[in-house]
């Protein structure tokens, strides 16, 4: 499980915008399923991990967007994120089943999947298909949408209020 095509050191997996495109080119060019999918990925934890398992399954390269603090702040509110973008950036770079990492700044990442067109699109199944940002765009583009079940009752949120529950607010 988490095997991908190529392995690439942490600093390497760690791309900007551009880069990316220019990498995703490639993979394509060799005919490489490109599987993308994205989230703020604050306090990593099982379910995480199990959920970027499965989407690197789903093809031969997984991207994953990664929401940067500005973003994170945005969707989630201003005591989010718990970790900084560069360490969660460099735990995600960490996995084996993780081949790139980008951060966007936006609070969706429509323009990321615009500018990557992968060939699958990947989210949680708590997600419905026509709330998944980018779906319409990937299916148009003869790419495919998929939804992994996620790992119940583990979450964030969940971990965070229990820590606060354990250790004060």
């Amino acid at each position: 499980m988490c095997q991908n095509f190529m392995k690439r050191d942490k600093k390497q997996k760690i791309v900007d915008r551009d880069e990316i495109r220019n990498i995703v080119d490639q993979h394509k060019s060799r005919y490489h399923t490109v599987v993308f999918t994205n989230g703020c990925f604050d306090i990593l934890h099982a379910g995480h991990v199990s959920y970027l398992a499965a989407a690197a399954e789903l093809g031969d390269v997984l991207v994953v967007g990664l929401n940067s603090d500005i973003s994170v702040k945005l969707i989630k509110g201003d005591k989010r994120p718990v970790v900084q973008e560069a360490h969660r950036a460099k735990v995600l770079a960490a996995l084996e089943c993780v081949d790139y990492v980008v951060l966007f700044d936006e609070p969706d990442p429509g323009n990321l999947v615009k500018n990557i067109t992968p060939n699958m699109l990947v989210k949680g199944a708590d997600w419905t298909e026509d709330k998944i940002i980018g779906a319409d765009f990937v299916k148009q583009s003869g790419g495919k949408v998929e939804r992994i079940n996620l790992v119940p009752e583990i979450s964030t949120t969940a971990i965070i209020e229990r820590i606060i529950m354990r250790y004060g607010g």
